[in-house]
């Protein structure tokens, strides 16, 4: 027992852990699947795991001043970040080794369903937001039924995780059929619920045709807000330049020190916001680099692995679709928190962390979802539903977590609390030997989803997405 338990936390801390690994061996197995030369599938498995790596440093690149710029912002507007007893590097030491045994047990038991179904379709392969999902369902077991040994924590865990990787594309598909609608791809993302959310409220607000925030007609003046790059850089400046004339000088200081202690904070503030740029503009050129290797090449790992698979990546795979959009979403999300910051703050609610990151990813993707559906308005209410999910969510979850990893709370996508709730509503009835029950019950709405879904399409009339205008097609490609 003790050497499977070894091998399996092997596997899920360099392989399935480690995306850029992940994505290689994959595209290394396509290629070969396929029979391409050696040459071929060495340059193929090494330009796509490359690509991710470069992916990973435009993310390392554009965050890497947003924790500080979180603080600042914080003493901007007067408000100090909750504390708690108990915190996620405590958890992960206590539970990484349970978390890493969910990660492989969990995407050995969706391959499995996904071979065994053909309906399932996507085949999950965002890496990190495996361990994070397996990180807030293993937190949220323990929460509802503590004392549980290894084992059961562990299959349990993994037999919820499974049911999540195998239908989230899924219920993504008919949205992302309009951004990519030679479904070469899915979605893989924990913010989907907001994407989904917006894309049916979006749809009285207008048309992708008449509204693209991509075709957007400017004034002369103000005519470089079509070039992403020097948007992004524009409003990240003025936000950074505005929370430092308000924040404590001594906050600013230390955070500026971290990055040079000689700088200027105004100058600081600059290079945060010109980062945060061309951070952006190294992520959508990884996207660009590993999706030419990986969506072919997995076509040999679907023909002879998997019949009729897809793989389903991380949101930023769908960025450079609408990067105008991603910028709208997240200006919106990030407006809203700061208001909802604001608000809680002032009627004593509770104390927000605005998490930038998350704001950027949800509201971003958000914001591309809506725009497929009415243009620049959709884009604007994906950022508001973003920014109002974040908050709320924060300010509710923060106590669900309160003795495993509150932080949790404030490191949360949508798709995060949604986990949390849906687990915590369960409490009532998860006692000793009754936690199966939540592995149970999920794979039970899956299986019965994947029967509906697959007599449905030998009817002919499978998840296909709606008609949409002529004017209202996306590209394409990414």
């Amino acid at each position: 027992m003790d050497v499977i338990r070894d091998i399996l936390t092997f596997l899920a801390d360099n392989v399935f852990g480690q995306v850029p690994i992940l994505i290689g061996l994959i595209t290394l197995l396509g290629l070969l699947l396929q029979r391409k030369r050696f040459e071929d599938v060495l340059a193929g498995a090494l330009r796509a795991t490359i690509g991710v790596v470069i992916l990973f440093i435009g993310v390392d690149v554009f965050t890497g001043g947003l924790t500080s710029f979180q603080t600042v912002l914080a003493s901007a507007m007067g408000t100090t970040p909750p504390k708690a007893d108990h915190s996620l590097t405590r958890f992960l030491t206590e539970q990484g080794g349970t978390i890493a045994l969910v990660i492989t047990v969990g995407f050995l038991a969706h391959v499995l369903i996904v071979r065994i179904f053909p309906a399932a379709r996507y085949l999950y392969l965002t890496g990190h937001l495996m361990f994070w999902v397996s990180t807030v369902t293993v937190a949220s077991l323990v929460t509802i039924a503590p004392g549980q040994d290894q084992l059961t924590l562990v299959l349990c865990g993994a037999g919820f995780v499974a049911a999540y990787w195998t239908v989230q594309p899924l219920w993504m598909r008919p949205l992302m059929r309009r951004v990519m609608p030679g479904d070469r791809f899915g979605f893989a993302h924990t913010s989907s619920l907001a994407c989904l959310v917006t894309g049916y409220a979006a749809r009285p607000l207008g048309s992708r045709g008449r509204h693209d925030t991509e075709r957007l007609r400017l004034p002369r003046q103000l005519s470089f807000f079509k070039d992403v790059n020097v948007s992004t850089a524009l409003i990240i400046s003025v936000i950074m330049l505005v929370a430092v004339a308000f924040a404590d000088d001594g906050v600013v200081g230390r955070a500026s020190a971290e990055m040079d202690p000689k700088l200027s904070s105004w100058v600081w503030a600059l290079l945060v916001g010109l980062r945060f740029a061309g951070g952006i503009a190294i992520l959508l050129f990884g996207v660009r680099m590993f999706l030419g290797e990986i969506v072919p090449a997995f076509k040999g790992f679907s023909d002879r692995v998997i019949p009729g698979t897809r793989p389903a990546l991380d949101a930023p795979t769908v960025f450079p679709v609408a990067p105008t959009a991603v910028m709208v979403g997240f200006v919106a999300s990030t407006g809203v928190f700061l208001v909802c910051l604001a608000v809680f703050a002032g009627a004593g609610w509770f104390t927000l962390a605005p998490p930038m990151i998350m704001l950027f990813f949800v509201g971003g993707a958000a914001g591309l979802f809506g725009n497929v559906v009415a243009g620049w308005r959709g884009a604007v209410l994906g950022g508001v539903i973003s920014g109002l999910v974040l908050a709320i969510g924060q300010a509710v979850t923060w106590g669900l977590y309160e003795r495993t990893a509150p932080e949790l709370a404030t490191l949360a996508d949508p798709d995060w609390y949604a986990i949390g709730w849906l687990l915590k509503a369960a409490d009532p009835v998860v006692g000793d030997g009754t936690i199966w029950l939540v592995p149970l019950v999920a794979l039970a709405a899956m299986v019965a989803t994947l029967v509906v879904l697959g007599r449905s399409g030998r009817r002919g009339t499978a998840d296909e997405p709606e008609a949409a205008d002529a004017g209202d097609k996306a590209p394409a490609g990414a």
